[in-house]
């Protein structure tokens, strides 16, 4: 009987410390130093506070004073390297383009992943960035993950003439419980609470804090959602019902066999097309 008690509490203490350290690792920072090799665009490096109390570091393009401008933001354990081909495209269409790191990423500052609580701070903090570097005051947003929660969460997204969402969880919950479903199966669904309860301490906010689904209403703009065919982190199934919460005009475009990957790497001609056509039209 003792040993079987033992084994017990030995099992719950190690499940408890795998548990926590899955929790250290999803909320660490992702540091990285940004170098280019062959980049034929003139990016400016740009520096600017965020309200999250970190330097934010990005690049910015100039485009053409007829045009607006365009922001970029990444997804989680990124930074702005992932948005760089479209910043290209964009740039050539002479759209002004800003792409930059969220705090806790890149070159930018912060110590800690906080899946759009903070990091909304910083779209903020760059909308007003690229839009005081525009002489037209039109700007659209393409939002990955985390960037287009971070769009929701915060003003950005509120503010902007077009905006376009990829793989953007509805609520953390299920954004959590869809990463411990592919590693755990159907039990991940019973990990999820001792995950969350984890946010609080750590980070002094909850997951109910992170509903972009219920701030998506909000946005009165044109809006775009893209969702993949196969993503088991973003389902289908949850892109679309962000979708029925959201006003008109608004489109979704189920990318065909397609996980949660970088769609403009994956079906780079279609991505630009769809892109450009509903930038073209709405800013």
């Amino acid at each position: 009987m003792k040993k079987i008690l033992y084994s017990t509490a030995l099992l719950i203490i190690l499940g408890t410390l795998g548990l926590y350290g899955i929790g250290s690792y999803l909320t660490k920072s992702h540091h990285v130093k940004i170098s280019l090799k062959q980049v034929n665009l003139p990016l400016k490096d740009v520096t600017f506070e965020s309200k999250s109390r970190s330097l934010i570091s990005g690049w910015f393009l100039q485009g053409k004073a007829d045009k607006g401008g365009v922001l970029l933001m990444h997804g989680v354990k990124s930074n702005r390297l992932e948005m760089l081909k479209r910043a290209e495209f964009l740039f050539r269409e002479g759209y002004s383009v800003l792409l930059f790191d969220f705090q806790g990423h890149g070159e930018s500052g912060g110590n800690n992943i906080t899946f759009g609580y903070l990091e909304s701070l910083d779209a903020n903090a760059a909308y007003a960035f690229l839009e005081n570097k525009l002489t037209k005051k039109s700007i659209g947003i393409i939002g990955v993950s985390l960037g287009g929660a971070s769009a929701l969460l915060g003003e950005s997204g509120k503010r902007c003439q077009a905006l376009i969402l990829e793989s953007v969880y509805p609520t953390l919950d299920e954004a959590i419980n869809d990463r411990l479903k592919i590693y755990f199966g159907d039990a991940g669904k019973y990990l999820t609470p001792l995950l969350t309860y984890q946010l609080k301490p750590r980070l002094n906010f909850k997951s109910s804090d992170l509903k972009p689904i219920e701030h998506i209403a909000k946005v009165t703009c044109p809006l775009f959602i893209l969702a993949g065919e196969n993503d088991q982190r973003t389902t289908l199934a949850e892109s679309e019902r962000l979708f029925s919460k959201a006003n008109e005009p608004k489109q979704i475009w189920a990318v065909k066999d397609a996980g949660h990957v970088n769609y403009n790497n994956l079906k780079p001609k279609e991505y630009k097309k769809r892109v450009l056509e509903f930038f073209n039209k709405n800013l």
